[in-house]
């Protein structure tokens, strides 16, 4: 079904074309809301909120093709909306675990991954904003067409591959460079 009926179906109160809807988008949406660096109980609201802003404009989208876009906005405001809303709350956390220092977890598997993806994190924020935001936005699961993260970004279809491997290329850099992976993984970047 396409988007045009999906929304027209929706607006009707088709719950399947809803629920196609959600489930087409969703993965657009978790990645914005985690870009944003939003915990999960975070993220959740301004997801969805970003889906009840669309049931309040269901009927006045005048570009079906253009709903990835939209979505994204949306989500974006309600991301900034659930930050500054929590910002005093946040402070105020961030200052009891300092007084408070964690125990250390058991070394295993689990934590090597956490760390190693804690250190890909951190590479990523040292891209362009354009880049972590295509590479965010790619990395979604289930991944959206290119033609929704085309519409969601305001990029050309045909430029996305060549801009996400350009981008892949600075992270894998920036790995190499600040050594931010132990040995074995940035072999293994290296080698890719």
């Amino acid at each position: 079904m396409d988007v045009r009926r999906m929304l027209a179906s929706a607006a009707e109160g088709d719950q399947a074309a809803w629920n196609s809807l959600v489930e087409r988008y969703s993965g657009l949406l978790w990645s914005i809301a985690r870009g944003y660096g939003l915990g999960t109980a975070d993220a959740s609201d301004a997801v969805q909120m970003t889906w009840l802003k669309l049931v309040e404009n269901l009927e006045s989208i005048a570009d079906p093709a253009r709903l990835p876009g939209w979505l994204a906005t949306t989500a974006r405001r309600e991301c900034l909306q659930v930050i500054r809303r929590s910002g005093r709350t946040r402070r105020l956390v961030d200052l009891a675990a300092a007084e408070s220092p964690p125990e250390p977890p058991p070394v295993d598997d689990d934590l090597l991954r956490s760390e190693r993806d804690r250190a890909l994190w951190r590479a990523l924020g040292k891209l362009s904003e354009r880049c972590r935001t295509l590479l965010r936005v790619l990395m979604a699961s289930p991944p959206p067409s290119y033609a929704e993260v085309a519409a969601a970004l305001g990029m050309r279809i045909g430029s996305i591959g060549p801009t996400r491997q350009r981008c892949l290329g600075h992270l894998r850099a920036v790995v190499l460079a600040d050594e931010v992976l132990a040995p074995d993984d940035r072999e293994a970047t290296r080698d890719r």
